[in-house]
């Protein structure tokens, strides 16, 4: 995995820009459980790209993963009202399903 990252990340110093080399590299990190990198690089994608709902529960779960809730909630609430948007109503019943079942605190 760590080659892939390094493929990546390359490729992102190259176009800082590209939104879905970006995507990539936080699947990368996703899979190593490099959650702090997760995290890093999302917001950066976020910041930047139009995302239909994804990112912002692999966000979450980068944030739960670090041990904050709140951050992690506010991602999935994000993710809920971005999917819907998009025409994912399973994505977003998915999110709705995970705060009703994990964060009714």
């Amino acid at each position: 995995m760590q080659n892939r990252i390094e493929v990546f990340k390359q490729m992102l110093e190259s176009d800082p820009e590209n939104t879905m080399v970006m995507f990539g590299l936080a699947k990368e990190y996703e899979k190593v459980n490099q959650s702090e990198d997760v995290i890093a690089i999302l917001e950066k994608y976020l910041a930047k790209a139009d995302d239909e709902g994804n990112a912002y529960g692999m966000l979450a779960k980068a944030y739960e993963q670090t041990g904050d809730r709140e951050k992690a909630k506010s991602a999935y609430e994000k993710g809920i009202e971005v999917s819907n948007a998009h025409g994912h109503p399973s994505m977003a019943m998915e999110y709705q399903e995970t705060l009703e079942m994990d964060y009714s605190d």
